[in-house]
C-alpha cells in the first residue's frame, strides 16, 4: 500500500473470528495511515487474503467499535493517541444476501423448516443427514405440509386432515428427526407425521388434543421426545411424540362423528387409524394468546413463551410451574440467542427486543433492534455467528441484523406480501415463506 511519509501512522493488530476468512498468520501487525476509512480498510483485508476478483465487503471493528469514520477521527473522539496498538477486527459487513431460488405454492406459506447436517433435527437424526440429502419442510393456509428438495422439487404432500370438508390453515411446522416431523395449527389440533424419504409418502401417525382453540406455534426436542405448543386459548401443552406416553384424549375436545361422517371416515382412510391422546400436562398462566414458545436451548426442561399479554415467562416443566414473568411488548416471535444467554422477541411494534431472561439479571431489556415497518412474526440465529440474526416481518422483508451495531439488511418478499416465517440452516441459507405463496431460499455471498 502506497504511503505518505509525512502522514500519521498506527501499528494494527489484525484478526477475525470466522474460519473462513482468515489470514495466514493471525493477528497480523500493521503498520497503516490514521487516514483510512472502513471502505479502505476492508480493501486492504481483501489484499491480504488474495481476493483480486471475489472480493468482500468488510465492517472493521476497533477495540470493539464499529468504524464509521477515518481512524484519526476514531482515536480523536476515544481520546486514543496514535502511539496505541489497536485491536482491529474484520468481519463480513452485513448486505443483503442472494436470491438462489424460491418454491411455488398453492396457498399462503405459513412456517418452514429445514432438516440438515447443522440443523437440531439433523443432529437428533441417528447417522446425519448427508451434503445432499437437505430436505425442507412447509406448512400452509391450504391445511397441508410438504417436503421438498432444495432444487424446488415437491418430494411429498400430506393428504387433508378429516374436517368435513373444510380446510383448516397450518400455523406451524418442526422437524423431529429425518423421519418424523409435528404441524399444528387452526384446528385445535397438534399432529405427528411420519416422512419416508424412499417411497416420498407423508403419513399422520398420532393426533394430539388439549386447546379449545388454534396452536400458533410449536417447539420440538427430539432426544426427549417432547412437544410443545403454544394457543390461542392462552395455554401451552405438553405432549410426548410417542402416543404411549401421552394419556387418552378428552372426550370433550374430540370431533362429534355421526354415522355418516364416520362412514366418510371409512371410505376415505380404509387402512389407517390413528392414535388420539392428550397432554402430558398444561401451563397456564398467561391471560392473552400465546404466540410464540420455544425449548431452552440447553436445558429441555425449561421452556420459554412470549403472549400477547405483554409478558415472557419462564417455565419449569417437570413441575408445570411459572418460575419468572418479564414484562415486554406486544411478542408475537420468540427464539433465543445462546451464546449471549438472550432472549429475542419479535412485536407488533415493529421492533425486536433482546431480553436478558435469567433471575440474577440487572438489566432485562438489553437491546432494541429498530427497521421493520410492520409486526415481526418470526425470528432465527445465524449457525455460524453469535452475532447474526434474522427476522421475518409482515412488511413483507427479510432482516439480517448484527447484534453488534443494531445494524439490518434486508431481503423482501414483495411490496405488501406478509413474511410469516423464517428459518437461517447454515447448509441450505435463510430460507423464508409469505403470503406470496412462496418458499423463498436466500444466502449470504460466496466465500
Amino acid at each position: 500500500m502506497d504511503t505518505d511519509a509525512t502522514e500519521t501512522k498506527v501499528q494494527i493488530r489484525l484478526s477475525t473470528r470466522d474460519p473462513n476468512l482468515q489470514i495466514a498468520e493471525e493477528p497480523t501487525t500493521l503498520l497503516v495511515q490514521t487516514s483510512l476509512t472502513r471502505h479502505k480498510l476492508s480493501t486492504l483485508v481483501n489484499d491480504l487474503l488474495h481476493r483480486d476478483e471475489s472480493r468482500i465487503p468488510f465492517d472493521i471493528l476497533i477495540n470493539g467499535e464499529f468504524l464509521r469514520t477515518s481512524v484519526d477521527e476514531f482515536l480523536t473522539k476515544n481520546g486514543i493517541n496514535a502511539e496505541t496498538t489497536l485491536d482491529v477486527e474484520y468481519t463480513r459487513a452485513l448486505v443483503p444476501p442472494l436470491n438462489v431460488t424460491s418454491f411455488e405454492h398453492d396457498d399462503w406459506v405459513s412456517a418452514v423448516d429445514v432438516l440438515s447436517q447443522s440443523s437440531d433435527a439433523g443432529k437428533w437424526t441417528a447417522g446425519g443427514v448427508q451434503s445432499g440429502q437437505e430436505r425442507i419442510l412447509s406448512a400452509s393456509y391450504d391445511g397441508l405440509v410438504r417436503v421438498w428438495n432444495t432444487s424446488g422439487d415437491v418430494l411429498a404432500t400430506s393428504e387433508a386432515p378429516n374436517n368435513g370438508g373444510r380446510i383448516t390453515s397450518l400455523k406451524a411446522a418442526k422437524w423431529l428427526s429425518d423421519k418424523k416431523f409435528v404441524a399444528a395449527g387452526m384446528d385445535n389440533t397438534v399432529r405427528v407425521f411420519k416422512y419416508d424419504d424412499d417411497t416420498r409418502t407423508i403419513t399422520t401417525s398420532l393426533e394430539l388434543f388439549n386447546h379449545r382453540w388454534g396452536v400458533e406455534d410449536v417447539a420440538v426436542h427430539g432426544p426427549s421426545s417432547r412437544i410443545l405448543s403454544a394457543s390461542s386459548d392462552t395455554t401451552i401443552s405438553l405432549f410426548s411424540s410417542n402416543a404411549k406416553e401421552n394419556p387418552v384424549a378428552p372426550s370433550n375436545l374430540l370431533a362429534n362423528s355421526t354415522a355418516a361422517s364416520n362412514k366418510r371416515q371409512k371410505l376415505s382412510k380404509p387402512d389407517r387409524t390413528v392414535p388420539a391422546r392428550g397432554a402430558l400436562s398444561t401451563l397456564s398462566g398467561h391471560s392473552s394468546p400465546v404466540s410464540s414458545v420455544i425449548f431452552k436451548p440447553d436445558d429441555a426442561t425449561v421452556a420459554y413463551s412470549a403472549s400477547h399479554d405483554h409478558t415472557l415467562k419462564t417455565w419449569d416443566l417437570p413441575t408445570s410451574t411459572c418460575v419468572d414473568t418479564r414484562t415486554t411488548g406486544h411478542s408475537l416471535s420468540l427464539c433465543a440467542i445462546p451464546s449471549r444467554n438472550l432472549l429475542a422477541t419479535g412485536t407488533s411494534a415493529r421492533h425486536i427486543t433482546l431480553i436478558d431472561p435469567r433471575v440474577s439479571a440487572t438489566q432485562i431489556s438489553v437491546m432494541t433492534l429498530r427497521g421493520h415497518k410492520n409486526a415481526v412474526v418470526s425470528l432465527d440465529t445465524d449457525p455460524s455467528s453469535e452475532y447474526n440474526l434474522a427476522s421475518g416481518s409482515h412488511d413483507g422483508t427479510v432482516q439480517i441484523w448484527d447484534l453488534r451495531n443494531s445494524a439490518g439488511a434486508a431481503k423482501g418478499h414483495g411490496d405488501g406480501v406478509k413474511v410469516f416465517s423464517v428459518r437461517w440452516d447454515k447448509e441450505v441459507g435463510i430460507v423464508s415463506g409469505g403470503e406470496d405463496k412462496k418458499v423463498q431460499i436466500n444466502r449470504a455471498l460466496d466465500l
